[in-house]
């Protein structure tokens, strides 16, 4: 296997679960300059996504409680939050840098050079 598909395999891993991005973050201090910097960008993007998961938790259970509005809200933000989730995997199967849409690069910036 060479390093390219090798990388796209820890970056793919990174989306699948927690103890996925766990593997991937352990595998990138091994790899090459070049190799860590798109694993440790997929990293930073599924952090990212798990902050905001954790965020989209926190404001369905308080919408749980509003009358209609709230399941409709609900099911709003989980569905974007998926959307953006298949966006960035789809991106790491392809092997691209992209970002998560509204957040990523703003995301990237507070991170910096974390997992590189």
């Amino acid at each position: 296997m060479n390093s390219k598909s090798l990388n796209k395999t820890y970056a793919i891993v990174a989306y699948c679960t927690l103890i996925g991005w766990i593997i991937s973050l352990v595998q990138v201090s091994s790899s090459s300059e070049d190799d860590r910097k798109f694993i440790a960008f997929h990293l930073r993007q599924m952090l990212i996504l798990m902050l905001l998961g954790a965020a989209v938790s926190i404001m369905d259970t308080i919408f749980f409680f509003i009358p209609f509005f709230g399941l409709f809200a609900i099911n709003i933000l989980s569905f974007a939050l998926f959307i953006c989730w298949l966006i960035v995997l789809i991106a790491a199967i392809r092997g691209e840098k992209k970002c998560i849409p509204f957040v990523g690069k703003a995301g990237e910036s507070m991170l910096g050079d974390m997992f590189e």
